[in-house]
């Protein structure tokens, strides 16, 4: 847990945009404790993608780093994490250029790419289930 000055609240601090500063951790515990500091709308949007991810892959191992929830396999690594940023949550996949069809937003590292679910737009669930299916059978970044 990150340390409090006087005064401030128990729990996760959020950091701009929202996204909670924890630190890093292994399981589906602190991944809920992660996702439960999610202020607002993105906070539904987290405990969605999160129950996607489990529900196409129910043996996805989940872990927060660097402040984000990362969900990978044994041996195969991650292959997608998720991040709030003010308005919208940044959905990255590690692989995304391997996937079909390829998710709209690029990224500087080459195999990256990204999909940004923001208040206002629908979301397409069914759509972000399928990259999640896809991403889960390609290889992972990092090992663990």
């Amino acid at each position: 847990m990150v340390k409090r000055r006087a005064g401030e609240q128990e729990g996760p601090r959020l950091l701009a945009g929202g996204n909670p500063q924890m630190a890093k951790g292994d399981g589906d515990a602190v991944v809920q404790q992660w996702i439960s500091a999610i202020p607002g709308w993105k906070q539904d949007v987290g405990r969605r993608l999160d129950a996607l991810i489990v529900s196409a892959v129910p043996d996805v191992r989940k872990a927060v780093r660097w402040n984000t929830p990362f969900y990978g396999l044994v041996g195969n690594g991650w292959f997608m994490a998720f991040h709030c940023l003010t308005k919208y949550v940044k959905v990255a996949i590690f692989q995304g250029t391997s996937l079909n069809p390829v998710p709209p937003v690029s990224s500087k590292q080459p195999n990256v790419r990204y999909v940004h679910l923001t208040e206002t737009e629908a979301i397409d669930w069914q759509q972000i289930g399928d990259w999640v299916l896809q991403a889960s059978r390609l290889p992972g970044d990092r090992l663990f």
